[in-house]
């Protein structure tokens, strides 16, 4: 009768094991990481009697995890992408609303400015054109600060977001390390049994913190869980754990290095291309790729215009018969350290600017300096060579470097557009007075005989135009000062030699031939302090030694306040193709975009990327639900399977109670036959 109760006994002990582990299965289904648990059952050793053998029942011989790592590995591996481009995409999207918004992009700001100039042009010496003018550029310079501004919040919103990952990774670290120790105890307590809740526990820790960085973790032989992350750096070893931080040592462009403090409370840095995947490398992907590349772009608009502006601005005569100033305002290009070197922009070769940022070294072996663009990694070696002010320095992609004083293995960091958008301005000196809009030379020809020979002056801001790298050119009291200069023309065979006997000046071409240089061949007088002027001719000059030859005159533009051949070119400028030079042709780079081409096309890079981040969290989702889905197949808890179960060992239970009710009335009746 012992061994029926006995067997009874073990038919009940295991139900009641599998009631138990179904009812924590019910209770658990809603539990994030809970992994679905089960029994796994052997018979018991039969004893041997009267020759045969005969069971003794059932034994329970460990609770079990539906687990798969594969499935585990899928699952993680989607999610850390969707967490990626899902802080992406939020970043991304709110600077995406920001440019291509019309009310507050450039766009209309800049049509608006370049109409003003139209007015000006159209009638220069209205002064309320010329006041209507400074208010359009300087709602367009707010318009360039404005949206700067946003960005750089945007940009402290990443920082602080990247604090906040910072220390919820830490928390997560903390605590792996901690579900580690319990793991490693509870497992040897129990003699090596799985402790299935605190590695479900451990495992959504593990999940949690690989949605804010990629870490790759990697089971030891005691149980616990070494977790790294980047290229092997190890975040949790055993009961360990390290944090990450921002340190105080800065990268190239002037951000705190995010690094790992260790037990001794030294703190590596990391390089940022080592920290990817989750919520933290996007948001750092986007503060690399995204805000910084932005900035870059948007300051090299508002250094192309204000540029551009400023050097045919500075060609033109203003109201008061005096040269023009610069119209905009920038701040100096930023390099650090600032004692390294002196960065100007290369107005000359404007179109070759790129919108990146640099790092300049000193090559002692070769004696050369090498300029690495921070976004490409791409390095030139521009040679060294005389500058515009006579020093030695080098000109490379739109830059003028001077003042170099690195030593081997000093770098210095330049940015040349970055922060120009939110530093450009309108100058202080600028009045509505002080608009140069108009050409400060005048010509004529003197034509006794009443010729239709004809003299076009070219336009003082084209490339062959007035040189002002002399300021003798204006006179004390400020004045243009080209001075009077007349061309006589004496006629050999039909072609005519032009002869200047002012003192100081030259002339190239110096023979006109009507039949192939009419309206075609530029010439150029040469004045005193370098100034120059361009013209073409036309028509048959009259050469009559009696009844008088014609002659050419050029002149200062005195009084020539309703001339608007400068402010013609200013108003050209919306036009003009200034921006991203597509490379060398005849000697010279060729720009490919005007202002309102490079927006567009900032917008239209920034869109992109909006929406390759929507469309890459759209596809890790659904990566994301199909890999979740086939885990919970395996893991997950059913709910109607569970209650199957519950029946089904509710019946299993009451039959084991039934053979241990049968031996107890065999047991009975073995005692009434006694008695």
């Amino acid at each position: 009768m012992s061994s029926l109760l006995n067997i009874g006994l073990t038919g009940l002990n295991a139900s009641q094991a599998y009631l138990n582990t179904t009812s924590h299965n019910i209770a658990n289904a809603a539990t994030p990481g809970f992994h679905r648990q089960g029994l796994t059952q052997e018979a018991r050793t039969p004893t041997l009697s009267a020759g045969l053998l005969f069971g003794q029942g059932t034994s329970i011989t460990s609770v079990t995890r539906s687990y798969s790592q594969l499935l585990e590995n899928q699952v993680m591996s989607a999610d850390n992408r969707r967490a990626e481009f899902a802080v992406y995409n939020q970043f991304i999207s709110q600077v995406d609303n920001l440019l291509a918004d019309p009310d507050v992009g450039l766009t209309p700001g800049m049509n608006n400015f370049f109409a003003a100039m139209q007015s000006v042009s159209a009638n220069p010496t209205n002064i309320a054109a010329r006041q209507a003018l400074i208010s359009s550029a300087e709602s367009l310079v707010a318009r360039f600060q404005s949206i700067d501004a946003r960005i750089t919040e945007v940009g402290q919103g990443v920082e602080d977001e990247i604090t906040a990952n910072l220390g919820t990774i830490n928390s997560y670290a903390a605590a792996i390390a901690e579900l580690n120790q319990r793991i490693i105890v509870s497992q040897a307590a129990g003699g090596g049994a799985a402790a299935n809740d605190l590695l479900d526990q451990r495992q959504q820790a593990i999940f949690e913190l690989n949605t804010l960085v990629k870490v790759t973790a990697l089971p030891q032989r005691d149980g616990s869980m070494s977790v790294f992350i980047g290229s092997g750096q190890a975040l949790v070893m055993g009961n360990r754990a390290k944090e990450m931080v921002k340190t105080q040592q800065v990268d190239e462009d002037g951000r705190q290095m995010i690094g790992m403090r260790g037990a001794g409370g030294v703190v590596t840095p990391l390089a940022e291309q080592l920290i990817t995947g989750g919520s933290l490398g996007g948001l750092l992907a986007f503060r690399r790729d995204g805000l910084e590349a932005v900035q870059g772009s948007l300051g090299l608009i508002a250094t192309t215009l204000a540029t551009a502006f400023n050097s045919q601005h500075k060609l033109g005569m203003d109201l008061n018969g005096v040269l023009g100033k610069d119209f905009f305002s920038l701040a100096p290009v930023v390099v650090q350290p600032p004692t390294a070197a002196s960065v100007s922009i290369d107005a000359e070769r404007l179109g070759e600017l790129t919108g990146a940022s640099y790092s300049l070294q000193y090559d002692a072996v070769t004696n050369e300096y090498i300029l690495t663009d921070l976004a490409t990694g791409n390095s030139t070696r521009p040679a060294l060579e005389t500058l515009p002010d006579g020093s030695q320095g080098l000109r490379q992609d739109g830059l003028i470097i001077s003042g170099l004083s690195l030593v081997a293995g000093e770098r210095a960091f330049l940015y040349p557009t970055r922060f120009a958008a939110g530093s450009i301005g309108v100058s202080a000196d600028i009045d509505p007075r002080r608009v140069a809009a108009a050409n400060p030379v005048a010509a004529s020809i003197v034509s006794p005989t009443g010729s239709s020979f004809a003299i076009t002056l070219n336009p003082l801001g084209s490339s062959t135009g007035m040189s002002l790298a002399v300021p003798p050119a204006i006179t004390p009291t400020g004045e243009v000062n080209f001075g009077a200069a007349a061309i006589t023309l004496t006629e050999n065979a039909g072609v005519f030699t032009l002869n200047t006997a002012s003192s100081g000046y030259s002339l190239a071409p110096a023979t006109y031939t009507p039949s192939t240089d009419s309206g075609r061949t530029e010439f150029t007088l040469t004045g005193p302090n370098g100034l120059s002027v361009t013209f073409k001719l036309s028509g048959v000059p009259a050469v009559d030694p009696v009844a008088g030859s014609d002659s050419i005159q050029l002149s200062p533009n005195a009084g020539g306040v309703a001339d608007n051949r400068n402010a013609v070119l200013l108003g050209a400028l919306q036009t003009e193709k200034l921006l991203y030079a597509a490379g060398p042709t005849g000697g010279s780079t060729q720009p490919t975009a005007t202002l309102n081409n490079a927006y567009a096309q900032l917008v239209s890079k920034v869109g992109n990327k909006t929406r390759e981040a929507q469309s890459g969290e759209r596809t890790q989702n659904s990566l994301f639900e199909q890999a979740r889905a086939a885990r919970d197949s395996v893991s997950g808890v059913n709910l109607d399977e569970e209650a199957a179960n519950l029946v089904r060992y509710q019946q299993t239970y009451q039959a084991a109670g039934r053979v241990m009710s049968v031996a107890q009335r065999l047991f009975d009746e073995l005692l009434s036959i006694a008695r």
